[in-house]
């Protein structure tokens, strides 16, 4: 429960694919949400996409039927999620924004309200160090797509307080994930071996070695991968994919993690994977 004796109230920030999944897990078990994106475009479509999400995540499974459906709300402005109990930024994969969306969230919260970065490779402690109360800031990487994948990391900064590490644990056991704690630093665990695998595997199908569909084979039929590095890609957003490459790269100098040309190649070409209906493979639209 709130402070204030309502029921307890999630904030996302950003009406993105990952945006648009965690609110989709959150209403899904019950949680009310409220959506905030400037975008009018984006948000205009934000309540459509979910329905979707939450009729696929029923269908397979992954959501329970017949439960409490949390109510979502949609907003253009930080001020709506001043009664938030916990607050999640899932925008683009660019600090000085997040940094900027942070600020604004810091400044109509509840002093102590917990405020999470979704961020697949960003240091929680270089945002920590660009906004106010950095003790209620905790990384969270939630994966694609929130409501199927039960798993997740969670990154506690060097200046995270426990507060907010106890209120991360009650966030996640109300969605029913499970958060494995790491260390803070580019990239994190999963993102610094996955996506410096995906690269390699572009860089392999741009040199001729192998089609996309062999590599991928190989890395099911051989090594157990579920899906395949380049699928995965395509489940990732390509786009997303090479702003993780990118922040690897920049902060850690690892030539592995200079995005691939062929990557390049595909963001420039606006074929970014499931969510645009091309990208390694094709995809028919839902």
């Amino acid at each position: 429960m709130t402070e204030n004796g309502g029921a307890p109230r999630l904030a996302v920030f950003g009406a993105g694919v990952m945006g648009i999944g965690i609110a989709t897990l959150a209403v899904g078990r019950g949680v009310p949400v409220v959506l905030v994106d400037v975008d009018p475009a984006r948000l205009s479509t934000a309540r459509e996409r979910l329905r979707g999400e939450l009729r696929l995540a029923h269908m397979t499974g992954a959501l329970p039927r017949g439960g409490p459906i949390g109510e979502l709300e949609l907003a253009d402005s930080a001020v709506a999620a001043s009664g938030a109990t916990w607050v999640i930024e899932a925008i683009t994969e660019v600090a000085e924004l997040k940094a900027k969306v942070h600020r604004e969230i810091a400044s109509v919260v509840a002093p102590g309200t917990l405020r999470i970065t979704n961020t697949s490779s960003i240091p929680v402690d270089e945002l920590a160090g660009e906004i106010p109360a950095p003790e209620s800031l905790v990384g969270v990487h939630f994966m694609n797509p929130p409501y199927l994948i039960g798993t997740l990391e969670v990154i506690r900064g060097p200046r995270s307080g426990e507060p907010a590490m106890s209120a991360v644990r009650d966030l996640l056991s109300t969605l029913g994930r499970k958060g494995i704690e790491v260390a803070d630093g580019a990239g994190f665990v999963t993102s610094r071996l996955l996506h410096r695998m995906i690269n390699d595997a572009a860089n392999v199908v741009e040199e001729g070695r192998a089609t996309v569909e062999d590599v991928d084979a190989l890395m099911e039929g051989c090594l157990g991968h579920p899906t395949g590095p380049l699928r995965t890609a395509d489940l990732i957003g390509i786009d997303n994919l090479v702003d993780s490459l990118a922040v690897l790269y920049e902060r850690t100098g690892d030539e592995g993690c200079r995005p691939s040309e062929l990557l390049l190649r595909k963001v420039a070409e606006g074929n970014h994977g499931r969510k645009t209906g091309r990208g390694f493979y094709e995809y028919g639209v839902r």
